[in-house]
């Protein structure tokens, strides 16, 4: 699974951060960061915070 975040659309809601914390995270400039390459046992909640993105700025690819 790959996860690619439109940081362009990206409006810093924090949705995915909420949803899958191991994935999304906010730097102390609260830059989103994410880990692209999470792994197949997050594929759950990474696909929560896609769903829950209001800008609907994340792209999950298998």
């Amino acid at each position: 699974m790959r996860v690619h975040v439109d940081m362009a659309a990206c409006a810093n809601h924090g949705q995915c951060v909420f949803a899958a914390p191991q994935v999304f995270t906010f730097d102390d400039d609260e830059n989103l960061l994410y880990d692209d390459a999470p792994g197949a046992a997050k594929i759950s909640d990474v696909e929560q915070a896609a769903r829950s993105c209001p800008t609907q700025a994340i792209v999950v690819v298998d």
